[in-house]
């Protein structure tokens, strides 16, 4: 097996993105486990599918996209009259979405924005898992969140068995050193987010794909921040924060 250089996970995702299309699907996500997945350069490089479009209906705007990556999604919404902003740690990917005329905070969302006028966020990709730790994320969330605001977030299919904890991205040249995720099981999706103060009130599935709706009740008090997370944590899958993503 040919030999990997290792570098931090932000530069083996911009390398994926600007290799694309002629590199689209050198990209795997490899798990602590063992597990191996091929991450979908292509579709994030591209427009909304038929599942994503059953969640962009289901946004109601100020729209908040964490992870956003090269902007897709605030792009579509605009598109629908629906106003959004996105939030990316990569560069490179925040220059390709504002080349597309998406709005992008290029930021960790752990960082910024700091209002919380926002009454949909999207963690879609994978993003969820953002920094390893979903509760912690989902309570950043809810400090973001107006009262009766909502999270879209795409999830894992039903497990049967522990997923991986960390992982490293492999692209066609260099490898990148272990990074903290959370790969979020559709069934799991209640327990973390009661943890952070939401309440599950969809779950739905499109083709091969899993999407739950979160909302806060409206008295509830905003969480408090959960503080800074890595650069490295939340490069491609946050996506405007970071992505393994999915």
């Amino acid at each position: 097996m040919r030999e990997l250089s290792t570098i931090d996970a932000l530069t083996v995702y911009e390398d994926a993105l600007l290799a694309a299309p002629e590199g689209a699907g050198a990209l795997h996500a490899v798990g602590d486990d063992g597990s191996r997945r091929r991450l979908p350069i292509g579709r994030w490089l591209g427009t909304p599918d038929a599942a994503e479009e059953t969640v962009l209906g289901r946004a109601v705007g100020p729209v908040l996209d964490i992870g956003c990556g090269v902007g897709r999604h605030v792009v579509a919404l605009r598109a629908r009259g629906v106003r959004a902003v996105g939030v990316e740690v990569s560069p490179v990917a925040v220059a390709i979405a504002r080349e597309r005329g998406a709005e992008v905070i290029e930021a960790s969302a752990f960082e910024h924005p700091m209002t919380s006028e926002w009454r949909t966020i999207l963690l879609l990709d994978g993003n969820i898992g953002i920094g390893g730790d979903a509760v912690r994320l989902l309570r950043r969330c809810a400090a973001l969140i107006a009262p009766g605001g909502g999270v879209l977030a795409e999830l894992e299919p039903p497990a049967t068995a522990p997923r991986a904890q960390r992982v490293r991205l492999e692209g066609a040249r260099a490898a990148s050193g272990w990074i903290p995720w959370h790969f979020v099981d559709f069934e799991e999706i209640d327990r973390l987010a009661g943890a952070a103060g939401f309440g599950v009130t969809e779950r739905w599935r499109a083709g091969d794909r899993w999407f739950a709706q979160l909302r806060r009740p409206r008295s509830q008090k905003p969480a408090d921040s959960a503080g800074k997370c890595e650069r490295a944590a939340g490069a491609p899958g946050e996506g405007g924060a970071c992505r393994p993503p999915g």
